[in-house]
């Protein structure tokens, strides 16, 4: 392997996004754009249902596209993905809007009958929606909480449309430690309605540099406990147990939460972002405790999806970050037991 590169996630954006709209103006009858933008739905389409997660009290297996990002759309297609996840045995599946979803926000029925016929193709669970809130997308100001509101109810209802029931809602954040916005509060309280009428709870996710013990994630809590709210959660990304610190300017510092930390936090949970940047040949993730982090969320009961999301070397160079996964979900059978 040559090219060892690692992709940021506003490397992904542009990677990602670029992917989708190439895929979406290949024509017809090119490899691409039959196995990923989707062929034309024949009269004959099936009803747009899904296969049903399973609940067995502990946690579910999944992957997010994003684990695919320097590949999607060059070597692999997005049926390509599926069949990936697929062949690992995982149940759900995680896309980022933008990114996965030709003509976002307005893909075609025909793409949608095709997202539903894959689903049930490969038997894999829409597990959750990645969308942003662009509060910054304009020079010198923030969006305001109206415009705001109509960008996450945009998104509810599209992905209310594909079947997803949890949303990694991205909010804008006003500094490198992922502070969100100060309106926050009002545009996603304004927001509540909408999520309930769709069934789709919005999850902010608790990312690196962010700890678990923080007033950021005291300040979700506490938003949840004083609505009563069952639309509105938290996603953790694991990369908050990152035992390997980052070379990021400002990152020395940055000191990791302990898996523990977690467990007064999982009523409030509905996806976890299974991050991960080294899988060895003997199958151990060098740089997360995931047996600890496993054994608490098992003991717990926890039935939220765990979402692969590999995020190290290799990742634009073919079958690299699949290996990496397929590893991954080897190490999670025998921490869950499935093997």
């Amino acid at each position: 392997m040559k090219n060892k590169s690692t992709f940021s996630r506003r490397g992904f954006i542009t990677s990602a996004a670029a992917g989708a709209a190439a895929i979406a103006t290949i024509p017809s009858s090119g490899l691409i754009a039959s196995s990923c933008a989707g062929p034309t739905a024949s009269p004959e389409a099936k009803p747009r249902l899904i296969p049903k997660p399973q609940f067995n009290g502990k946690p579910k297996r999944g992957v997010s596209l994003y684990s695919y990002t320097g590949v999607f759309g060059v070597t692999m297609t997005m049926e390509d993905c599926f069949i990936d996840i697929n062949d690992m045995e995982a149940e759900g599946i995680e896309i980022l809007a933008n990114g996965h979803i030709p003509n976002y926000p307005d893909p075609s029925e025909e793409w949608v009958d095709w997202w539903f016929s894959m689903l049930n193709k490969y038997n894999l669970v829409p597990a959750e929606y990645g969308h942003w809130v662009d509060s910054r997308r304009q020079a010198g100001r923030t969006l305001t909480s109206k415009e705001s509101f109509d960008m996450i109810v945009r998104d509810i209802k599209l992905a209310h449309k594909l079947g997803f029931k949890v949303g990694r809602t991205k909010l804008g954040v006003i500094d490198e430690t992922l502070t969100p916005v100060e309106n926050w509060k009002e545009f996603i309280k304004m927001a509540l309605p909408v999520a309930e009428e769709n069934d789709f709870v919005m999850c902010p996710e608790i990312h690196m540099p962010t700890v678990l013990k923080s007033k950021m994630v005291d300040d979700y809590v506490d938003f949840i406990v004083k609505t009563g709210t069952r639309n509105f959660g938290l996603n953790i990304d694991f990369g908050v147990f990152s035992t390997k610190v980052p070379n990021i300017p400002g990152m020395d510092q940055f000191k990791p939460s302990q898996p523990e930390d977690i467990i007064p936090l999982l009523p409030y949970v509905h996806a976890c972002h299974a991050k991960f940047g080294n899988m060895s040949d003997d199958l151990i993730e060098t740089t997360h405790p995931y047996p600890e982090i496993i054994k608490i969320l098992v003991d717990h009961k926890w039935e939220g999806y765990l979402l692969s999301e590999y995020e190290g070397p290799g990742m634009n160079e073919p079958e690299y970050a699949s290996d990496q996964v397929r590893r991954q979900h080897v190490m999670l059978k025998r921490l869950l037991g499935e093997a």
